[in-house]
């Protein structure tokens, strides 16, 4: 409870002092990754579509939908030129 309310109470200076740094030139690199990682954590869904997109490119790793039952895996045919949607 007490680091959960003291970062809830200090997120808006810590936006305010990487912004302001950026402003500026200043690199923050550690601070502002912090920040990802923080807001990354406390959301339920982020749109990684992108990031699944080049690893079924590359690898044929598959990927999920977020329309479809977890757990249905998905490829598409990339040399095809119709890129057809395949359930893996």
């Amino acid at each position: 409870p007490y680091f959960k309310k003291t970062v809830r109470q200090a997120q808006k200076n810590w936006r305010k002092v990487i912004a302001l740094a950026v402003k500026h030139g200043i690199p923050v690199p550690t601070l502002g990754s912090a920040l990802s990682y923080f807001d990354s954590y406390r959301t339920e869904c982020l749109p990684q579509n992108l990031l699944q997109g080049q690893r079924d490119f590359f690898g044929a790793h598959t990927y999920e939908r977020t329309d479809k039952a977890r757990g249905e895996f998905f490829h598409i045919d990339w040399p095809d030129p119709k890129r057809p949607q395949l359930k893996a």
